[in-house]
């Protein structure tokens, strides 16, 4: 049997709108939860129930919420100072042995002269590792 066509509009009628919403919101959850266990992902939601003065509702606790806002608050950042990274260090090895840089921009040099000189840093301390390494008869 067949579920007839609902209509969508507000609510006039109080306790109809009130049992709407929590039927709704079982839902919602359901589904929240069946995505994160069947997908393995991190979810959460965010209700806010009618009412101005209602405080919002989070799926799975408000605890489990706000760590992963602050969690994905951050990521996005770092990812985009990771692919920054990425970029210039490939446009580092392009360049590579010419005379004059290709595909730079101006306001990308003062970012790929700090990148060079840690890639030096670390080759030099690298080579240190290895020849104190030699020096004591140690393996790499």
């Amino acid at each position: 049997m067949t579920r007839k066509k609902i209509k969508l509009a507000y609510i006039t009628n109080d306790a109809a709108r009130n049992a709407a919403y929590k039927k709704r919101k079982k839902g919602v959850v359901k589904k929240l939860s069946e995505l994160t266990i069947l997908c393995g992902v991190e979810a959460c939601a965010v209700i806010y129930p009618p009412g101005s003065d209602s405080q919002p509702e989070t799926w799975p606790s408000t605890v489990a919420a706000r760590s992963l806002f602050s969690e994905y608050k951050i990521l996005p950042v770092n990812r985009m100072e990771e692919n920054r990274r990425k970029e210039l260090t490939q446009v580092m090895f392009q360049n590579l042995g010419r005379k004059e840089l290709q595909n730079v921009k101006k306001e990308d040099l003062d970012e790929l002269g700090w990148l060079i000189d840690q890639n030096l840093k670390n080759i030099d301390e690298r080579i240190h590792a290895l020849v104190k390494a030699y020096a004591f008869g140690v393996k790499t």
